[in-house]
């Protein structure tokens, strides 16, 4: 049996969770979020106790898959909408830079051109210099999703570290092939 899927989610006070069939809602001071189970599980929700239990309906691969999964996508949905998710990014390189234009964030990143991409609704984005760049929201997968794009656009280079990277990320640095001569 799933270790994290047998473990209870706890529901915080001042978020008002809701089970309509497959359907949960999770609100909180942040946001709202919800999320359709699959039928391989059931999600049940304790009021007395302000928990929510994961159970599996049958004991095949998938089931046993969509367990703990099921149970994590609540907990980081109670998660987000009380302590929200956040991305930092780091714009490393010679006239590189972020800069951010209305719901657009534009990065000159050694192209021709410079890159612009559209940021989602329901996620905050700030630049507060034009080497870093911060994404916050409430839906984990959508935050992370959209750093992800935006590291896509240049990811850091092994020779001279150059292009856009989690902050704290480490880079392997690799020697220039003249480095030896």
């Amino acid at each position: 049996m799933s270790r994290i899927g047998k473990k209870p989610v706890a529901i915080p006070e001042g978020v008002k969770f809701t089970l309509e069939g497959r359907l949960i809602q999770v609100e909180g001071p942040l946001g709202k979020l919800q999320f359709e189970h699959r039928p391989e599980v059931s999600v049940s929700y304790d009021e007395k106790n302000r928990q929510v239990l994961v159970s599996r309906n049958a004991e095949d691969r998938l089931s046993r898959a969509l367990h703990g999964t099921t149970r994590a996508i609540i907990q980081n949905m109670v998660v987000g909408v009380t302590q929200g998710y956040e991305k930092r990014l780091e714009v490393v390189g010679s006239g590189y830079l972020a800069a951010l234009q209305g719901d657009t964030l534009e990065l000159r990143v050694g192209f021709a051109n410079e890159v612009r991409k559209k940021i989602p609704p329901g996620l905050q984005v700030t630049v507060p210099d034009q080497t870093h760049i911060i994404i916050k929201g409430v839906d984990k997968q959508q935050v992370g999703q959209f750093a992800a794009e935006v590291r896509a656009v240049r990811k850091p280079e092994p020779y001279k570290g150059k292009g856009i990277r989690y902050e704290g990320e480490h880079v392997r640095r690799k020697v220039s092939r003249r480095a030896g001569k």
